[in-house]
């Protein structure tokens, strides 16, 4: 009954254990080394589009609020 519980327990620490820490550590090493330059430039040009979309929405916003004044009433 021994042997079928400690050849598992012994497959498992030989090949899978290590492997499992392997991927671990090397996945938390890529995670604290931060953003790559790739990253970063993306990042910033995400940031601008999103502030131009937001610079749109309020432009929209206004000109309903102008036209349709009860917009925002009818359409939450």
């Amino acid at each position: 009954m021994s042997a079928l519980f400690v050849t598992p327990l012994v497959v498992f620490l030989i090949f899978v254990a290590p492997l499992w820490l392997l991927l671990h550590y090397r996945s938390k090493r890529k995670v604290a080394s931060g953003l790559s330059s790739e990253e970063l430039e993306q990042l910033k040009t995400l940031a601008e589009r999103a502030e131009s979309v937001q610079q749109r929405v309020k432009t929209l916003e206004k000109i309903l609020d102008a036209e349709a004044p009860n917009w925002r009433r009818n359409h939450g």
